[in-house]
Formats: structure tokens, C-alpha cells, sequence
């Protein structure tokens, strides 16, 4: 019986394009405010030269593309510092309503965990900035075990079930990615759902079977049913 779900973060309980929007706008006004800056447009421009490029999917050096299509000379340095910016910066995001609203209807039937991938201090401040922390009793950032631990690694599911004191086979794990998310947790011998939020970053299909999730849901709003199934089984 499922006692306990485990959560992703990025676009399981918010759209991490929004952190991405955030992250862009620190950018922007940091690049904006350097001194002797060549061709400095100004921070609303350098904005929309961002987002332009992660408009087009650019996903490997969106900084790079932008700051030569704005005519801004730059170092290889530079882009370190900038990195740094957005990785560090306080994100401007909110948890949606439909998200809140399913934590506080779960949170008194299941034990909740949170477990993510992503750089530190980003995915902390992510968490701060989205006021959830007091709904889990234990999160996992898996950087903290360092980057070979990240999905589909199942180091950071091990841990996390041992600080629960929960049987795989009692939880399930609620993310988005069916290319990396769900491999770790269903070798385990737990359950897998997937939600797929409209404006998701990653949409690859699963290259294997041991990557397909057990159900798939098209809004959180559909997870307090999604888990009354499982409890049916």
C-alpha cells in the first residue's frame, strides 16, 4: 500500500521555465550594470535577447548566442561569471495554487519526501523561494552526493528511503523527465508517475522500458486519484 510519495521538483510542482525567466532577468540586470560594457543595450534588451534564444531551444550557450546577436564583446570568463549569477541568484517564482492546494489535501494521508537533481545553491533557493520545505519530512538534493548521483542514478533514492523509513515498494515518485526520472525508482521496486505540464523543458519519450513511469497524469490536480488507484492495488 503507498504510504508515501516522493516529488521532483523542477516541473512537477511548478514550470521551471519560470526559474528560467528569473535567472535570465538577475542576468540581464547584472550584464546591464557592468562598467564599459560594449554595446550595452540595457537590461530589458539583453533580457529579450535571452529569452529569444531559449525561445529557440538553445539549452547549451544561451549566453554565448545572445551576447554575440547584441554585439557585447565577452571573455570565456565572462560566461563563468554569468552562470554563477543565475545559478546563485534569489528565483522569482510561486508555487501554483493547483500545487499547493494537492500538497495540503496529501499531506495528511501520505508522508511526502522531495527528491531533485540540479546544481547547488540553486535548487535550495528554488525550494526557499517556493515556500514548500515544511511539507517534507526529508529532502534530497543529490548534487550533495555529488554529480554521479544525479537521476537515473539511485544513490539519492536510497538515501531518502532510508531517512523516511519507507519499502520502495510503499512509495511512489512523482516527476516529469520519462528520460532520466523514473529508471532509479522503478528498479527499486517503486511506483512511478508522471506529469506532463503543457510547457515542460524535457519531453523525450522513453528510450527504454525500465524508463517508462507505471501512470501518466496531464495536471497535478489528478494526483490525489492517481494515488487512491494505487492504493487500490
Amino acid at each position: 500500500m503507498i504510504t508515501t510519495v516522493i516529488f521532483d521538483l523542477d516541473d512537477t510542482l511548478y514550470e521551471e521555465a519560470e526559474f528560467c525567466r528569473s535567472g535570465f532577468r538577475a542576468v540581464a540586470a547584472f550584464l546591464a550594470g557592468v562598467p564599459n560594457l560594449t554595446a550595452n543595450p540595457g537590461a530589458e534588451a539583453i533580457f529579450s535577447g535571452l529569452w529569444e534564444q531559449f525561445a529557440k531551444g538553445n539549452r547549451g550557450k544561451i549566453f554565448n548566442a545572445a551576447m554575440e546577436a547584441l554585439g557585447i564583446a565577452f571573455e570565456a570568463e565572462t560566461i563563468g561569471h554569468l552562470v554563477r549569477v543565475y545559478r546563485e541568484h534569489t528565483p522569482d517564482i510561486a508555487l501554483p495554487a493547483e500545487s499547493r492546494h494537492v500538497l495540503d489535501t496529501i499531506k495528511t494521508e501520505y508522508t511526502l519526501g522531495l527528491l531533485t537533481d540540479g546544481f547547488l545553491p540553486t535548487q535550495p533557493l528554488k525550494v526557499a523561494a517556493l515556500g514548500i520545505a515544511h511539507y517534507f519530512k526529508h529532502i534530497v538534493y543529490t548534487e550533495e552526493f555529488g554529480r554521479s548521483a544525479w537521476k537515473p542514478s539511485t544513490k539519492g533514492f536510497e538515501h531518502l528511503l532510508k531517512e523516511l523509513r519507507a519499502k520502495p515498494q510503499d512509495c511512489v515518485y512523482v516527476a516529469d523527465n520519462a528520460e532520466k526520472d523514473f529508471i532509479g525508482p522503478n528498479g527499486l521496486g517503486m511506483s512511478t508517475i508522471q506529469l506532463i505540464r503543457p510547457n515542460r523543458l524535457h519531453d523525450a519519450a522513453p528510450a527504454e522500458r525500465q524508463a517508462e513511469p507505471g501512470q501518466i497524469i496531464a495536471s497535478i490536480t489528478q494526483l490525489p486519484s492517481a494515488l487512491k488507484h494505487l492504493r487500490g492495488h
